[in-house]
């Protein structure tokens, strides 16, 4: 997420980065999910407070992006929703998905995901893009994984990989503030 980060500042899009509580303890799983929203919640509230952004958008990577946008689709208000590296699925279980509350999502989304990422294939997420809204955008990133990296035979570097990524989130950002 720092790299992440760091492409989304180069290109004028300011950043809140934060962890999940469970991960500052550094043991145990997960929290459910209830937690994990109330965490993110508390982040935004914050941040509405004490930076008073014309706009907000939420989101996050993989675990961060699917608390966003099950935020989004019990309605919290923001202007739009930045999913990186979505995690449609577990690793190894693509029976198991993660989409019943995407069709909800009313804000206006970008999702983008690696080609070659393992909780998100390709087909699966396609098939799930017939049944969410118009204001929802999938940009693949090819021959990136989970965590956007990509192998030397791909042809494509990890900055290609970050350029892409910068690039595409702020033409959406800006298409955003021109509707």
């Amino acid at each position: 997420m720092a790299r992440l980060a760091e492409t989304f500042l180069a290109r004028g899009l300011s950043v809140v980065r934060f962890n999940f509580l469970y991960t500052e303890k550094k043991k145990g799983p997960p929290d459910r999910m209830p937690r994990l929203m109330e965490c993110f919640r508390a982040v935004v509230e914050r941040t509405r407070r004490e930076r008073s952004p014309a706009r907000l958008l939420i989101g996050g990577h993989s675990m961060g992006g699917r608390t966003a946008s099950m935020m989004a689709a019990d309605g919290f208000e923001s202007d739009g929703l930045l999913l990186l590296g979505y995690p449609l699925h577990p690793a190894g279980q693509p029976e198991k998905l993660r989409d019943a509350h995407l069709p909800a999502i009313q804000a206006p989304t970008l999702c983008l995901n690696g080609t070659r990422d393992d909780l998100c294939r390709r087909d699966l997420m396609e098939e799930v893009l017939t049944r969410v809204g118009p204001s929802f955008q999938m940009h693949w990133i090819e021959g990136a994984d989970h965590s956007f990296h990509v192998q030397k035979r791909s042809g494509r570097t990890e900055d290609d990989v970050q350029a892409e990524i910068g690039d595409t989130a702020r033409s959406w950002v800006e298409s955003l503030m021109a509707a």
